[in-house]
């Protein structure tokens, strides 16, 4: 008889509710791993991840996080005013560089969960803070606009 953590579950226990048995366990993910896998459309039976593919799109979100935010906070409101430009020329670039990064974001966080990487925990929180920012910038390019 296996030992489970608090909140988790067994593929046994899955069907039949509050059966832990002996058998063969194919999954075992606590009720969190399973909200996220659900969220990101996770299937049970993972397809396999190359971690080359992984690292990619992990560095391009990231890269792609980097530019919005380097455009938000530091280019657009400093730069382009001393050269003299127009401040509508920031939400004009701006949305589109935040919709592909949030894009790249979500696909780069359920790659991990797709991978079943032993720090997909760890790499969620980071994409949180990172999508956090950008759609901060969003939401700030978007009332720019309607203004």
């Amino acid at each position: 008889m296996e030992d489970l953590l608090p909140g988790e579950v067994t593929a046994a226990a899955a069907v039949r509710p509050g059966v832990v048995t002996a058998e063969p366990v194919l999954v075992t993910r606590s009720r969190a791993d399973n909200v996220v896998c659900r969220l990101l459309c996770v299937p049970e039976q993972r397809p396999r991840v190359d971690q080359s593919s992984m690292q990619r799109l992990f560095s391009t979100s990231i890269a792609l996080s980097a530019t919005r935010c380097i455009l938000g906070y530091v280019i657009l409101p400093i730069v382009l005013p001393l050269v003299g430009a127009a401040s509508s020329v920031g939400p004009v670039i701006g949305i589109p560089i935040g919709i592909v990064a949030l894009v790249f974001d979500v696909k780069g966080v359920r790659r991990f969960w797709l991978a079943n990487h032993h720090k997909r925990w760890a790499f969620t929180a980071l994409y949180a803070v990172i999508a956090t920012m950008v759609v901060v910038l969003l939401v700030g390019d978007v009332a720019h606009l309607l203004r």
